[in-house]
Order: C-alpha cells, then sequence, then structure tokens
C-alpha cells in the first residue's frame, strides 16, 4: 500500500532513480575508441596497398591512347601470386637499370605481346606474328590526333624466342616507347636485355578510375585468343 504524499518506488525512491540505476553504463565513448580506430584503418590501409592493390599514375605517353598522361590506375599486386602475367595484359614491373633514363624511376607500365618460349616476329612492315599468329592490334595502338594515322605494330625487324621466365612487353605508343623492341635495337639483338623477368612483376593494371569520365576495365584484346602456345 502506498503511503499519502510517498513517490512510487522502494523506500521513497523516485521511479526517475530507480530507472537510472537499471541503466547499463557505458563501457567507453566514441572519442576514446577512435584512435583504436583510425589506427587499424591506416594499418588496413597500408596493407593493402602493400600487398593488394595499388594506385599508379601515369607519368609518360608510352601507353597512348590507351593510358594517357597523369591518368590514375588500380593495379592489383596479388593476381601474380596465383598466376602468370598473359599475352595482352598491362602489367607495372620494376624496370631493368639499362631501361632507365632517370635511375629513380623505376616503375614501368607496359603491355605484355610475348611471353616465355614464345616466338614473336616483326617483319619489314612493322606487322607481327605470335608463334606465327598475326596480331590485329589495330583496337590499342597510338593513332595521332591530328593526322588520323596509326602507329605500326614494331618500327624495326625482330626475330625473338622469348626465354623461359621472361617477358616481351612494348607500350601501345609504339614510336614513343621505351620497351622490348627498342633495347633489342639498342644492344644489338640481345634477347636477355630486351626482356624482363617475371619476378620483375608488380602487378597487373586492371582499371582505368581517374579521370572519372575515362573510367575503363582492362580486358585482354580479343587478338591474343587466337594465339597458339609456343611449339
Amino acid at each position: 500500500m502506498i503511503d499519502e504524499g510517498q513517490a512510487p518506488g522502494a523506500e521513497g525512491e523516485s521511479v526517475e532513480e530507480t530507472s537510472k540505476e537499471q541503466q547499463p553504463k557505458k563501457k567507453g565513448s566514441f572519442w576514446k575508441e577512435l584512435p583504436i580506430l583510425l589506427g587499424v584503418a591506416i594499418l588496413v590501409a597500408i596493407v593493402v596497398r602493400t600487398w593488394v592493390v595499388q594506385t599508379y599514375y601515369i607519368p609518360s605517353g608510352s601507353m597512348e591512347n590507351t593510358l594517357l598522361v597523369n591518368d590514375r590506375v588500380l593495379v592489383n599486386k596479388l593476381v601474380y601470386d596465383f598466376s602468370e602475367p598473359e599475352r595482352g595484359e598491362i602489367i607495372v614491373f620494376t624496370a631493368p637499370e639499362s631501361w632507365r633514363s632517370v635511375m629513380e624511376e623505376d616503375e614501368f607500365i607496359k603491355r605484355v605481346i610475348a611471353v616465355g618460349g614464345d616466338h614473336i616476329v616483326a617483319d619489314e612492315e612493322g606487322d607481327i606474328t605470335v608463334n606465327g599468329e598475326p596480331l590485329d592490334e589495330e583496337s590499342y595502338l597510338y593513332t595521332n590526333p591530328m593526322t588520323g594515322e596509326q602507329d605500326r605494330s614494331s618500327q624495326d625487324p625482330f626475330d625473338v624466342v622469348v626465354p623461359e621466365g621472361r617477358l616481351w612487353v612494348m607500350g601501345d605508343h609504339r614510336s614513343a616507347s621505351g620497351d622490348s623492341r627498342e633495347r633489342y635495337v639498342r644492344t644489338g639483338g640481345d634477347v636477355e636485355s630486351s626482356t624482363i623477368p617475371v619476378d620483375a612483376v608488380i602487378g597487373k593494371a586492371f582499371v582505368l578510375f581517374w579521370p572519372v569520365d575515362d573510367f575503363t576495365w582492362f580486358k585482354i584484346p580479343e587478338t591474343f585468343d587466337d594465339v597458339p602456345a609456343p611449339s
């Protein structure tokens, strides 16, 4: 029975006081947890950048018109832990010192044209075959926007069997790319110096994300589907 003038609650305590006591106390606050959350976020970002995906910007015109100067791409750094680079893929790699004009600028981006064991030939007309299959590179080779003239697949003839464990790489702007063809000519036909080791590959460029208007998922050009395995 409640006496007259006594508020509900045990021994004269108000309902409000009783309710407050029953509420669970907060174990922490947002501001106390924020440094921990930031630390975890930074750690995750470092792990992703180091081992999984990294952003690269394009410093030169060697991959025009596929990639323009100052474009940004995402590179999958994990994919080649489980597979080998394939013909037609765009890769980022650590360039041999002999390829560099500036020693500190050691990361190049090119397209894989031939892999270990492949027989790659460029004839006098500038056309390329890989294991006897002609490449139709019209879809990605550089085209001069002023004249409409497209680069030939090769500026120079060559006949090479790519050593196992190495790659023959070329820029899409063939007339302005320091690549396997250019090194082959400069070295007088030194195949080892003209190719890169698979172990030098950092990762595969899989998307152009900046500028946003040029957003593109990279696919292997269909012409490489018809290239047979080396005999």
